[in-house]
């Protein structure tokens, strides 16, 4: 039997985003206050149960959890300024997509204004919401999160990445580009089967089997990048100096886009200029951090 008497939770922001939030609360059986710029945004939120608030003051005073979800950092503090008083003693979520200084600033601005501070970051688009298999990032006071883990578990699985604000921010950051590139070299990877007749359904479903591989070939790679030391007991980088030529090849004959291979290339031949051939891919970390 689900508890009774769920928390109250007051969404601010009805974008996209903040309407699968409040929506999330409500099919949860939350009782949710909302608040937007544009009152109508809340029309079919307020059908479903929600309760529409008239000022930010009055979203706030709703409810001991407050989640916010605008355009950028400006207009939360815009939106949150007037109201420091009455945050005093609550929880502020903010799932804002901003930098990790801006996130650092907000914690700082919310603990001089008494207020619990959490920064996300959601990892999954609006229709995601609500699925425990989409992560969603905190950072900020621990305690706060597992004093509102049942609540917000609703959204997605809650990720504690620990005290320091900001880091929800540098996550979603570096993952978005781990998702471009993996994108970019899934796109140019089906090109090149494209070519030959494969469709892009047939190559993917192998294309995703392999990832798993990958991923594991990740988590070896990290160990050896918080080490230091990246011995090349699997593949040294001239082994694959030698592999990404069979890839360029491939390419040029069939006039797929070589840029990205070529990238690669560029970096794995700066290694091995630099004396690391014998190293492992993961050597290629200190391009990145120059």
């Amino acid at each position: 039997m689900e508890p009774m008497n769920k928390p109250n939770v007051t969404v601010i922001g009805l974008g996209q985003m903040g309407s699968a939030l409040a929506d999330a609360f409500l099919a949860a059986g939350h009782p949710t206050t909302v608040w937007n710029r544009t009152q109508a945004k809340a029309d079919a939120l307020a059908d479903k149960g929600a309760t529409r608030a008239a000022t930010v003051a009055e979203a706030v005073a709703a409810s001991g959890l407050v989640v916010v979800c605008v355009l950028d950092y400006a207009a939360v503090r815009e939106l949150l300024d007037p109201v420091a008083g009455a945050l005093r003693g609550k929880t502020l979520v903010n799932l804002t997509t901003g930098s990790p200084e801006q996130a650092r600033a907000e914690a700082e601005w919310a603990a001089g204004h008494g207020v619990g501070y959490l920064d996300g970051g959601i990892m999954t688009t609006p229709p995601g919401i609500g699925d425990s298999a989409n992560m969603i990032l905190y950072a900020g006071e621990p305690e706060l999160l597992a004093a509102h883990r049942p609540t917000l578990k609703v959204l997605g699985d809650p990720v504690d990445l620990g005290a320091d604000a900001g880091l929800a921010s540098l996550y979603d950051a570096g993952l978005l580009g781990l998702m471009w590139s993996v994108f970019g070299g899934w796109l140019h990877a089906t090109a090149l089967a494209g070519a030959d007749g494969v469709t892009a359904r047939d190559f993917t479903a192998v294309a995703t089997r392999w990832l798993g591989t990958v991923s594991w070939f990740m988590s070896g790679y990290a160990e050896q990048i918080d080490a230091g030391v990246y011995p090349g007991e699997d593949a040294t980088i001239d082994v694959q100096v030698a592999a990404i030529g069979h890839l360029l090849h491939a390419g040029e004959a069939r006039g797929v886009d070589g840029r990205l291979p070529r990238l690669h290339l560029e970096l794995m031949r700066g290694a091995v200029e630099a004396g690391h051939g014998g190293d492992s891919y993961a050597r290629l970390i200190e391009a990145f951090r120059k």
